[in-house]
């Protein structure tokens, strides 16, 4: 039996990065969202940090607003963020870690240790319609903590395996390939979907999306990279070719 189609859920939060640069209105997030949306993107991600780096309050309640395309909100599991969550009700919630002094969101949730405080985060939202995910390190104790909170679905990080590919570590590589496998394979059999991402790129998205359990990559920084070379409708066009023939095993 073949595998699923592998759905592209597109971050944004980087065109947002650019616009605060310089303090101004462009450019603009929701727009990139809409040509996203146009060129092929399933979903689209944004996370409202609590410093507000990029994405802003406004910003996510003109995505829930304008969109066509179901909306993904990355958050930390503060009360903060699940107030502006319950009032925006995106179509789903990813509860992510946070730090202030990271450039960007490294590793997982640590939702083992968590569980005493994520589990009411997690119910309130999900009475509240939203659907709830978690962003989780590729590891079995995750998946099973995952079913103890509720949650239906995880999002595997991948940023070891794309620092390692990109280090040229080639044993690393097949150990973190491994590791999200067996992770993905254990989690589905409990009944979670699988979603994946961090650090994917053109050169090394294709074994990841090779892995059937994957339904889902969430794929931001490099595609915006991208897009200021070739456009965002070339890049996302040529990713989906790149998920595609990993998934066909290309």
């Amino acid at each position: 039996m073949s595998p699923p189609p592998l759905r592209l859920g597109v971050n944004i939060d980087h065109v947002a990065t650019v616009r605060n640069a310089r303090g101004g209105p462009d450019p603009d997030p929701v727009r990139a969202a809409h040509l996203a949306a146009m060129a092929g993107a399933d979903g689209i991600t944004a996370h409202l940090r609590e410093d507000r780096r990029h994405i802003r309050d406004r910003d996510i309640e003109r995505l829930k607003n304008e969109i066509l395309t179901p909306l993904n909100f990355e958050m930390a599991a503060t009360d903060e963020m699940v107030a502006i969550a319950l009032r925006v009700r995106p179509h789903a919630a990813c509860l992510v870690p946070e730090r202030r002094e990271e450039r960007t969101t490294e590793g997982g949730l640590d939702v083992v240790g968590g569980h005493a405080h994520l589990e009411p985060i997690v119910q309130r939202l999900k009475e509240a319609g939203i659907r709830v995910s978690l962003f989780v390190e590729p590891a079995i104790e995750a998946m099973e903590a995952a079913v103890r909170l509720g949650t239906p679905v995880v999002e595997l990080h991948t940023g070891t395996y794309a620092h390692a590919c990109l280090a040229g570590e080639d044993e690393r590589v097949a150990a973190e390939l491994e590791r999200l496998r067996t992770a993905a394979r254990h989690g589905a059999g409990l009944g979670l979907e699988i979603h994946a991402g961090h650090g994917l790129t053109f050169d090394n998205v294709g074994p990841v999306a090779a892995i059937p359990e994957v339904v889902e990559l969430n794929i931001g920084h490099f595609l915006i990279g991208e897009a200021i070379f070739t456009g965002l409708d070339e890049a996302i066009a040529t990713m989906r070719a790149a998920m595609d023939a990993g998934r066909r095993g290309r």
